[in-house]
């Protein structure tokens, strides 16, 4: 391993960590509940990116791969906020807590939220064109046969959280 591969290896974790240092931030500024409408938000955000069926409209103009990429991420990012202000607007706010209070459970979830946001940026984002290909996490979450299983997850973890 050289160090260009070093080099992109720590930046992979580096994207790592900040997803997770985001929703970390998330869960203990705002509550368990505003993370988990943030990973309701992921799913349904997920789902209507897939079938969105006027992308080629919309992007007609983007030549370049990279711009394309961006476009697209852009346009994820837009559903999942809009996905995540209809779950708020629809979910109760039920756990009053401390910040620090079930501390255990907002690390869990947060890490429930990243390994979503890990799982579509390695299969169904077009992430790959920032990072390179074949890199441990790459390798560990962007395996279409495992896609289902990274999925199922959270939804586990929600269900005993």
């Amino acid at each position: 391993m050289d160090f260009a591969d070093l080099l992109h290896l720590a930046y992979e974790c580096l994207y790592f960590l900040i997803v997770f240092g985001i929703f970390v931030v998330i869960a203990i500024a705002k509550g368990r509940q505003a993370i988990i409408n943030v990973i309701a938000s992921l799913y349904l955000a997920l789902l209507l990116s897939i079938h969105f069926p006027y992308y080629e409209q919309l992007f007609a103009s983007a030549e370049a791969p990279t711009t394309l990429a961006l476009l697209k991420l852009g346009s994820f990012l837009v559903f999942t906020v809009f996905a995540l202000i209809l779950f708020i607007r629809i979910m109760p706010s039920e756990f009053l807590e401390g910040k620090f209070e079930s501390f255990g459970k907002k690390i869990l979830l947060s890490l429930v939220a990243t390994v979503l946001v890990m799982v579509y940026s390695f299969t169904i984002l077009p992430v790959s064109e920032f990072l390179n290909p074949d890199t441990p996490l790459q390798v560990a979450f962007g395996q279409e046969g495992w896609f289902f299983w990274w999925l199922l997850v959270p939804l586990i973890v929600l269900f005993l959280v």
